[in-house]
């Protein structure tokens, strides 16, 4: 059996995202398993090359997971032409650049969400792929988890019928940092390094929707810093000067055109009640469904209860109860590392990613917008992005 390899630069693979879910929970199982197999047989295997800042830090990564390559010289590993991919998981403020100079190169990527800081710069990236005619892919791993592709199942049997809304709950209580740790880097809370829950989770957010329901047509929304003040990986005070928490209301085309409200609360200031950190339930006129990251429940129209409002009494229906669970009838990998399956496949086959460069742009065109939206305090539309 045929075998080939590609060496992949992995930048930023000291950071959280980076090291567990691409690093760990990704290359190395692809690498571990033998490599990505082709439908002709044939074996396509990875050989990290890891890239970081800190040369401690990175030296004791490689160390760890027995990766015989790494360095701290971004520009000659985007220069070297062993080098077939370049990832980035990076600070958002130097993604663009990075990209930029890797695909002028030759070097297909794949990167982490936002790819840029400004629409411009993001179908300036598209653009260039174009040019270029590598192959670019971004992490749309929300699209490969278990609750996820269990929802999108039910919309493409048209368990819902037609849809009329979406509601999403995503967000958890991060620590400030003086009593305890924060699980989130201090950069995340400084606007002028690339921070905010809106540029952050609103590309998220708008593959989601194009995913599961449509493309996103307006957005309404209110971002906020909730917490002002906050304490770093040293201790020291900072303030906040990024949003922590943003509140949206979007207009989707569904399939026939028709409008879908989709509503999205996302916060790093909120405690968790509810089975997952985030939770998008989905209503129609056939029945509903609610997905987490792995589960996915659903109620039918016929075995939808009669509820009658009475707020003297104590509620007794046991609601949750009369949900039935959707079953995955496949067995579903870690998303980040299918969508590496899936990227290097194209890359191998020469072919675009399906979620490439310009999927990315739109998503940076919803963060703006609904930037925007909050602070000009209005409803605010998407025109079409053309290359």
């Amino acid at each position: 059996m045929a075998t080939r390899t590609l060496r992949i630069g992995m930048n930023g693979i000291t950071g959280r995202m980076g090291y567990r879910q691409h690093l760990v929970r990704s290359i190395l199982p692809i690498r571990e398993q033998g490599g990505v197999t082709l439908a002709d047989g044939t074996k396509v295997q990875v050989e990290p090359v890891l890239v970081g800042r800190r040369p401690d830090a990175v030296r004791e990564i490689a160390e760890r997971h027995d990766v015989e390559h790494w360095t701290t010289d971004l520009d000659a590993t985007i220069a070297d032409p062993s080098i077939d991919v370049l990832f980035d998981a990076s600070m958002t403020s130097l993604r663009a650049g990075t990209l930029t100079a890797a695909m002028k190169a030759g070097k297909h990527v794949f990167t982490e969400k936002p790819t840029a800081e400004t629409l411009a710069e993001a179908i300036e990236l598209a653009r260039l792929r174009e040019e270029t005619g590598v192959t670019a892919g971004v992490v749309h791993d929300k699209l490969y988890l278990p609750g996820l592709v269990k929802l999108r199942r039910l919309v493409d049997e048209g368990f819902f019928g037609r849809i009329l809304s979406l509601r999403g709950e995503f967000g958890y209580w991060v620590f400030e940092g003086d009593v305890q740790a924060a699980q989130r880097p201090s950069w995340n809370y400084r606007k002028e390094d690339g921070g905010g829950m809106t540029t952050d989770m609103f590309c998220h957010w708008n593959y989601v929707l194009e995913g599961i329901l449509g493309q996103v047509r307006s957005v309404t929304a209110k971002t906020i810093t909730h917490i002002p003040t906050r304490w770093d990986e040293q201790g020291r005070e900072y303030a906040a000067t990024a949003d922590d928490a943003a509140y949206g209301i979007f207009e989707v085309a569904g399939p026939d055109g028709e409008e879908i409200v989709a509503q999205i609360n996302s916060s790093w200031a909120v405690r968790v009640y509810r089975d997952e950190l985030v939770e998008f339930q989905v209503d129609g006129t056939h029945g509903s469904a609610v997905a987490g990251l792995r589960k996915c429940v659903a109620q039918h129209r016929s075995h939808t209860p009669k509820p009658v409002w009475n707020p003297d009494l104590p509620v007794t229906e046991p609601f949750r109860d009369q949900w039935m669970e959707v079953p995955a009838n496949a067995d579903l990998d870690n998303g980040f590392k299918l969508q590496w399956e899936e990227f290097i496949r194209d890359v191998v086959a020469g072919r675009a990613h399906r979620y490439d460069l310009l999927s990315a742009a739109r998503g940076v065109q919803l963060a703006e917008a609904g930037l925007r939206s909050s602070a000009e305090g209005r409803r605010v539309e998407l025109e079409p992005i053309t290359l």
